[in-house]
């Protein structure tokens, strides 16, 4: 297994179909919920991602500030199902987190996460900044990191 970090442009066609084909197995088709996974942010994003035999198994999506947000976010958060409880969403959260306040140099991070992940994400000491709100049909909620 390997971790990776790469921008768009060095994403070779083969990732990138393998990124896209995991976040539409978890977003779309295993949460049954159709949007629009498409949505012009991943070219100026940095992408995480950790393969096994080829195959994407945990996946997070770092947007630049005044991408999304003004604050740099983290999105897409993902694990494959035949890999949860192994860690991998907790090592991709750190290395996110790392990555944005080691590399990007800003104080908080903004993410949107689904309601049912808040505890996970106040673990590592996101706060949510918003009411929980329907999108796409699933409860969210917009957190915030702040490095002190």
């Amino acid at each position: 297994m390997e971790w990776n970090l790469k921008t768009f442009e060095n994403l070779s066609a083969t990732e990138v179909y393998k990124i896209l084909q995991a976040r539409v197995d978890v977003f779309v088709v295993e949460q049954n919920c159709p949007y629009r996974e498409i949505d012009g942010i991943d070219q100026s994003s940095m992408h995480l991602f950790l393969k096994n035999d080829g195959e994407v198994i945990a996946y997070a999506r770092l947007i630049p500030k005044d991408t999304l947000y003004k604050e740099p976010s983290i999105g897409r958060v993902l694990v494959k199902k035949d890999f949860r409880g192994k860690g991998y969403a907790n090592e991709v959260l750190k290395q996110a987190i790392a990555f944005i306040t080691d590399e990007w140099k800003d104080p908080k991070i903004k993410l949107h996460g689904q309601v049912y992940l808040r505890e996970f994400y106040r673990s590592f000491g996101f706060r949510e900044v918003t009411e929980e709100y329907l999108e796409d049909g699933i409860p969210h909620v917009d957190m915030v990191l702040a490095i002190n």
